[in-house]
C-alpha cells in the first residue's frame, strides 16, 4: 500500500507491500533508511535544520527539524530490529528552489546539519541526490529496498 509521508512527517514500515513516498522535496530533505536483514524501512521529510528556532513548534512537530527528526527516526528503526551498520541510507533534497539568490540557504543548511550528525554518529550514506534547483520525489519499496527517485526535468530512476 502506498503511504504518503508529508512535510514534517516520518513513517516506519515492516510491511513488504508498503511503498513509502514523499513528494516535492525542494529545500527540505528526505531521508530513507532500510535494513535488508529485517526488512524494515523508514522515510523522514524534514523542513528545517534546527529546532531551537521555535521550541513550541518543535514540541508539536518534531519531524519538522533535522536535529530532532533524524535521531527519532533511527530510534524507531531500532525498535523494529534494525541495526545501524546494516542500514542502507539515502538522502535526497536540499535544493534552492524558492531562494534562488541564496540568502537563506535552507537547503544547504538542512544538508550540512544532516552530514554533521551522520559524521558524529558514524552513519554512512549509501546514495544521495542533493542540491541544485529542482524538486524531487523519493519512494521506498519496503519489501525489496528499492529506492525510486523522480527529479523535475530528468524523469524517474533508481537511486
Amino acid at each position: 500500500m502506498k503511504k504518503i509521508v508529508g512535510i514534517s512527517d516520518m513513517q516506519i514500515s515492516t510491511d513488504a507491500e508498503d511503498q513509502l513516498i514523499t513528494y516535492s522535496l525542494g529545500s527540505c530533505i528526505g531521508v530513507v533508511l532500510w535494513d535488508p536483514a529485517v526488512k524494515v524501512g523508514g522515510l523522514l521529510h524534514y523542513m528545517l535544520p534546527d529546532s531551537n528556532i521555535d521550541k513550541i513548534k518543535a514540541a508539536g512537530k518534531p519531524y519538522m527539524f533535522a536535529d530532532m527528526g533524524i535521531p527519532m527516526m533511527f530510534k524507531e528503526m531500532y525498535k523494529h530490529g534494525a541495526l545501524k551498520n546494516r542500514m542502507k541510507v539515502y538522502v535526497v533534497g536540499g535544493s534552492q528552489v524558492m531562494d534562488r539568490s541564496g540568502i537563506f540557504n535552507i537547503g544547504k543548511r538542512n544538508y550540512m546539519v544532516l552530514r554533521k550528525m551522520f559524521w558524529k554518529n558514524k552513519v554512512m550514506v549509501t546514495k544521495e541526490d542533493v542540491g541544485g534547483s529542482v524538486n524531487r520525489t523519493i519512494s521506498l519499496y519496503v519489501g525489496t529496498g528499492q529506492v525510486r527517485l523522480k527529479v523535475s526535468g530528468k524523469g524517474e530512476m533508481d537511486l
